[in-house]
């Protein structure tokens, strides 16, 4: 038994769901999204309550109860109250800052780094050594936050580079001299 699969998903103000066949679509006021799951689970939608079930007693069913729980329980609560991702940068000279839609990137290269924001997702840059990757799509906002993150990742010797807030780095002693 999934012990994640069995808790219900209460259903915010606001928060619009229909379930045709297989396909879960969810709207609220930050924006709509739709996924299909698969067929070894059915979604049940009762006033404001939604329970995932599944059809078969299998150990692909069982798996797939869970996952599916909580992939419809992100999409409820990232179209009422959304997702966002915080990074850092830390080294010398390394800044980042907003055009547009589009994020620039200082990070040691010989050019600055352009990502464009996809739709349903806004940077923001409080100062020029954070990024706040926001969105409704949890998938979308972690994504992004990995291709800002991929482009300098901190290396574990001075600790440079474009790390998450609550990352840890273990920092490695660097060469010893001659004696």
């Amino acid at each position: 038994m999934s012990r994640i699969g069995k808790q219900p998903i209460t259903v915010p103000n606001g928060v619009e769901i229909t379930v045709e066949g297989q396909t879960v679509r969810v709207k609220g006021a930050k924006g709509t999204l739709e996924r299909t799951l698969r067929p070894e689970v059915r979604v049940e939608v009762e006033g404001s309550t939604v329970r995932v079930v599944p059809t078969e007693d299998s150990g692909t069913a069982r798996a797939q109860w869970g996952l599916s729980r909580t992939l419809v329980a992100n999409m409820i609560e990232g179209v009422s109250k959304g997702f966002e991702k915080q990074l850092e940068l830390s080294g010398v000279g390394y800044r980042a800052s907003k055009q547009g839609q589009t994020l620039v990137l200082t990070v040691g290269f010989s050019h600055p780094v352009h990502i464009e924001a996809p739709p349903g997702i806004e940077f923001e840059v409080p100062n020029p050594t954070n990024i706040i990757v926001k969105g409704y799509n949890k998938e979308t906002v972690g994504e992004i936050a990995a291709k800002i993150r991929s482009v300098r990742p901190p290396e574990p010797y001075k600790g440079k580079g474009i790390r998450y807030r609550d990352e840890r780095i273990r920092r490695k002693v660097g060469k010893t001299g001659k004696k």
